[in-house]
């Protein structure tokens, strides 16, 4: 299953790293770019300086206190570093602020070469780019020589070039475009939590038949089939409670009334019939008492709040013990089985006294292993049998076939305990034909 969260954090880095690598492309280029037009503006300022400077300072035939005194006028006007070396290399002059950066080490490292006609080298010391200065990038004090105004350097904020609106727009345009790609994602995540809210309040309102979709493989999709699950669950307690509740207040209505009119009749009865009524007094509180038993029994295992021990039984014992309660035999193999032997003698007494009522008193109890390697308890009688298409009705709560109520009792809760208890332990019950008439009750148990 693929994680939510692990998708929502990489889906976020991707757009992070793709935007981060693409605006820095972008603006590493657009440095590059400006760079190069800088370096290419401050050589052609350079040359335009020197050919200025030749055409304004002394012949080479001039004394070299002229050619010096000239050399510092022009620097101050400029408010630009100077020196001047002959055609064989010795320093004619310097200005004294070109002096000031030769003393402070900063003057021959920026200083600037420029050849003139008469072979004499013009020594130009460019200062550092300032931003914010009045003067032109490349000028020292801010001192124009015409032209187009000043340009800022290419980092400064708010300075772009024509290119920059460029990069801006590339820059909006990038981040429109992740969180476009970004919002359909989103929307259906949420959308599938709003869904999945829907559900729950629905069914907290009493539709216990909402379910929510179940589409994808992450943790929604998981949280939906595992709410699904549990309104199954839900539904199918409340349902079976319901009917259980609706089935034991009518069968509770049999036994109250012919207690109530045995209760109303003893007093007038003849000392003859006391006893009588006295008997079916007992027999109907003997019914109420085992069938709030059992009513309490079903639901505990309904809600699986039964306790269920997982102690090795020996179910052969076990068989042995309850067939002699009811004079039957029992025999098979030796086998344990893993659960609470309290509920195990208690399915293995229902399934006897069933086939004791129906069975005609010929009752035959064997454990063996079944084909599929499970532990199989049989009970088989000797009576009318069940039809196959009441096969599996008969182990529904309150369920008795047509005609037995009224002339073998019970109440009709037997088997569906029997059920009950199977399915608590993992296993299974079954009805089955009998070869030479009557029926097989077969409880199936995961052997130890």
């Amino acid at each position: 299953m693929r994680s939510l969260y692990l998708r929502i954090y990489a889906t976020v880095l991707v757009a992070l790293a793709l935007f981060a690598l693409v605006s820095g492309w972008l603006v590493q280029r657009h440095f590059e770019q400006e760079r190069e037009r800088y370096v290419a503006s401050a050589q052609e300022r350079t040359a335009a300086w020197g050919e200025l400077l030749q055409r304004s300072l002394p012949s080479a035939d001039a004394p070299p206190p002229q050619q010096a005194e000239a050399l510092n006028e022009w620097s101050e006007r400029l408010r630009l570093p100077l020196a001047l070396d002959d055609a064989q290399g010795a320093r004619i002059g310097a200005s004294d602020s070109f002096l000031r950066r030769e003393g402070d080490g900063g003057g021959p490292r920026r200083a600037q070469a420029v050849r003139l006609e008469d072979g004499r080298t013009l020594w130009l010391v460019r200062p550092p780019l300032r931003a914010g200065g009045p003067g032109r990038p490349g000028m020292a004090g801010g001192m124009r020589m015409g032209g187009p105004p000043p340009r800022p350097p290419a980092w400064w904020p708010g300075a772009l070039p024509s290119g920059g609106l460029g990069i801006a727009a590339l820059l909006l345009l990038l981040f429109a475009a992740i969180a476009a790609g970004a919002w359909p994602v989103v929307r259906r995540l949420t959308r599938r939590l709003e869904a999945l809210k829907r559900g729950v309040e629905a069914f907290g309102a009493g539709a216990l038949h909402q379910r929510v979709a179940e589409d994808g493989r992450d943790e929604v999709a998981a949280l939906g089939a595992s709410f699904n699950r549990a309104a199954a669950r839900i539904e199918a307690l409340l349902r079976s409670h319901q009917s259980l509740l609706a089935n034991a207040s009518h069968e509770l209505r049999s036994p109250l009334a012919r207690l109530k009119m045995a209760v109303s009749m003893i007093e007038d009865a003849p000392p003859a019939q006391r006893d009588a009524l006295r008997r079916e007094i007992h027999a109907n509180i003997g019914e109420l008492d085992a069938l709030v038993d059992e009513v309490l029994l079903a639901s505990r295992l309904d809600a699986g709040a039964a306790a269920l021990r997982r102690d090795p039984v020996d179910l052969l014992a076990l068989a042995a013990e309850e067939a002699a309660r009811f004079q039957a035999d029992a025999e098979g193999e030796a086998l344990q089985v893993p659960g609470d032997e309290k509920l195990l003698r208690r399915a293995l007494r229902n399934l006897l006294e069933n086939a004791q009522r129906y069975g005609g008193g010929e009752v035959a109890v064997r454990v063996q292993r079944g084909a599929d390697g499970r532990a199989e308890l049989s009970v088989c009688d000797r009576g009318p049998g069940v039809p196959e298409a009441w096969r599996e009705r008969i182990f529904e709560a309150f369920f008795r076939l047509p005609g037995h109520a009224e002339r073998e009792g019970g109440v009709g809760l037997g088997l569906a305990l029997v059920r009950q208890i199977a399915q608590a332990h993992g296993g299974a019950v079954r009805c089955e034909p009998r070869d030479g008439g009557g029926s097989c009750f077969k409880l199936l148990l995961p052997a130890a």
